[in-house]
């Protein structure tokens, strides 16, 4: 495996599209009227000077100066939100057609190329006519040509000149009108925070502490639409801040602190990204208490817990329902957990990490784009079509050998910072025409949320570009892995798939089982007819042993992780032998055959209970349960498991 590199946008040729239709005469116009309702000036207060009298009739009034201000000079306008969409969009189609004509230009070049080589051409027929002796009317008509020739290049040649000042006098111009338009969308975090003041101030009454709120960079400038969905997610991090981490002001004078505590937010541009901090100098989060609380709720095992880092124990703050509150209250948020902060800066393509010193305070960081309106993309093309992945929303973009992708449980997938990656193609997913192409190497896009992270394969990459996004017209309703759509550089529209959703359609595929090889050459091709076998076992390492085991022999397995999981899976399917394992969660073997056997259709299916319990009450526990053959886990070293298969069901 080696990580691919993104080209840039002059290595890879986009998939071309008709533009005929939207230069059609006959077309919608694209801009729509902006209603402006103008804002009334307020009344000047103060001394006012005396009325003058009415110009009398016929007295000409005297001019206004050209340099005098108009009356409506420090006027406003309201703008609905309607209204600056289709502007953005105007401005971003505006900056499009302006680069169309860079490549215009361009073919200007090969034309100029085209009639050099005439012009040289003409001359060599010259020198070749002027050794015969012709009639004088054939060399100067060849003559004339040559110099019409002449003419004609440098007039192209000024012209090529003109056509691409005005290139770059238009490009310029869509620029500055894309970049004003954004700036009309942006305002001052300050609008945005003006009731956390008294918030914390009712607050802390309320809770008998002493707090003062400190607010940094409150003229930085934030998107409306990124301003209106943080209001919710600092609202509960003051809260929470003010209810569990600020201590009583008796507390803090013990802990030699200031009575009063201080909640400060931070916000600034930093390399083109919003940076907002939340942080007080309350008690902060003791990291064993941490690690204890999250073993309590059974998140993982004690042997798991303890080898957690504490960057990795802090992620668990932001898992949905998850507190160290021990007691629900209506301040901080009712028991909703941090979860509604981590949604809302994954839904704008942002991180957030949670910092906490104990006994100094805790701080979160989170890190947002400076707009929605505008994003960054990596182009791919998949079934001929080009799609856009949101940068932020990619884990890593790989090219694979086909040497590097195993088949575990059915699932193909390839290892990266040893931890395995499940593959599946994006032909799948959306439901396109499966590649025809077999290429040796694959390219992939890593794409997850926090449980999982999944392997898209994709034809190839088509490079990475700036996209003004634009809503999908409602009526369509929402459409399965696309948030929005763009236009690229050459006018052609392009989807922008919505990485959460399609997360959650690769989870189902793969919840189904259903999912189609993306390495070709493991495909079985033949119509032979296999013998169905289901493992259940909770030890994946078991369980691969005994599908390894099995599927050498011809047969061909799937699995289940215990008991419950098994006993859905036999009654959706059709199997000729079940093997399980005897100690397993919420259903164990000794159950699961019970069940199976009492089953009216399934009960004649046969059972093999694998077990390293060698005991005689365990064996004959298991044969009074149904099952058909009871072995122990040393007969994986011999050929008594595959004996037993072959003696209930026969060779695969």
């Amino acid at each position: 495996m080696f990580v691919q590199q993104i080209p840039t946008s002059n290595q890879q040729k986009i998939p071309k599209c008709d533009r005929s239709s939207q230069r059609s005469p006959t077309s919608k116009p694209l801009l729509h009227p902006i209603s402006l309702s103008p804002i009334a000036p307020q009344p000047q207060r103060g001394p006012q000077s005396p009325p003058k009298p009415p110009n009398p009739e016929g007295t000409p009034k005297p001019p206004i100066s050209p340099s005098s201000p108009p009356p409506t000079s420090n006027q406003g306008v309201r703008v609905g939100p309607d209204n600056l969409n289709r502007l953005m969009g105007l401005a971003g189609e505006s900056l499009v057609e302006a680069k169309w004509l860079e490549p215009f230009a361009d073919s200007f070049l090969q034309l100029k190329a085209g009639h050099t080589e005439l012009s040289d051409s003409l001359e060599k027929l010259q020198e070749l006519l002027a050794n015969r002796h012709l009639e004088r009317q054939i060399d100067e008509q060849l003559t004339a040509v040559r110099q019409k020739a002449s003419e004609y290049q440098q007039l192209l040649s000024d012209r090529y000149s003109e056509l691409e000042l005005f290139s770059q006098r238009s490009t310029n111009l869509a620029d500055r009108l894309y970049r004003e338009v954004i700036a009309t969308r942006m305002c001052p975090f300050s609008e945005g925070g003006q009731g956390f003041p008294r918030m914390i101030r009712d607050i802390a009454k309320q809770l008998s502490k002493k707090v003062k709120l400190e607010i940094v960079g409150k003229s930085t400038l934030v998107d409306r639409d990124i301003l209106e969905r943080l209001e919710a997610p600092l609202t509960h991090m003051l809260r929470n801040a003010l209810d569990h981490g600020i201590e009583l002001p008796e507390e803090r004078l013990a802990a030699l602190k200031p009575e009063e505590a201080t909640i400060r937010i931070e916000v600034a541009h930093r390399a083109g990204m919003l940076f907002i901090s939340v942080s007080d100098d309350g008690r902060g989060i003791d990291v064993e208490f941490l690690r204890q609380e999250v073993i309590r709720k059974q998140l993982t095992n004690t042997e798991m817990a303890a080898r957690l880092s504490e960057v990795e124990l802090m992620e668990f703050l932001f898992l949905p329902g998850f507190s160290t509150a021990k007691t629900v209250t209506e301040i901080s948020g009712r028991g909703v957990g941090l979860n509604v902060v981590h949604n809302m800066v994954r839904e704008v393509g942002g991180t957030v990490r949670a910092v906490s010193q104990p006994g100094q305070g805790m701080s979160f960081y989170m890190q947002l784009p400076l707009t929605l309106s505008v994003i960054r993309a990596l182009l791919v093309e998949i079934a001929g079509e080009p799609y856009a992945f949101p940068l932020s929303r990619i884990e890593r973009v790989v090219s694979l050998f086909k040497s590097e992708i195993a088949v575990s449980e059915n699932r193909p997938f390839f290892m990266m910072n040893d931890r395995p990656i499940e593959l599946i193609s994006a032909h799948q997913i959306l439901e396109l025409p499966p590649p025809s192409a077999n290429s040796e190497i694959l390219s992939a896009i890593v794409v997850g949320d926090r449980a999982n992270c999944y392997g898209l394969v994709i034809d190839r990459y088509l490079g990475e570009r700036s996209l003004v996004v634009r809503p999908l017209d409602s009526r369509l309703g929402k459409v399965p892995n696309v948030s929005a759509a763009a236009l690229m550089d050459n006018g052609c529209p392009v989807l922008i798939v919505d990485v959460e959703d399609l997360v959650r359609s690769i989870a189902k595929v793969f919840a189904s089982g259903q999912t189609s090889q993306v390495n070709q050459s493991t495909h079985q091709t033949t119509s032979k007819t296999y013998k169905h076998i289901l493992v259940v076992d909770d030890s994946i390492t078991v369980r691969e042993m005994e599908r390894k085991l099995l599927e050498n022999n011809g047969y061909k397995v799937e699995v289940a992780v215990n008991g419950v999981d098994g006993w859905n899976a036999i009654r959706g399917g059709n199997y000729d032998l079940v093997v399980t394992d005897i100690d397993m969660p919420r259903m164990n073997g000794f159950e699961l055959t019970s069940q199976i056997k009492s089953h009216a259709k399934l009960k004649h299916t046969p059972v093999i209970i694998v077990s390293y319990k060698d005991r005689e009450e365990d064996r004959l526990q298991g044969l009074e349960a149904g099952a058909d053959y009871y072995l122990t886990k040393s007969s994986f070293h011999d050929d008594t498991l595959i004996q037993s298969v072959i003696d209930l069901i026969g060779e695969a």
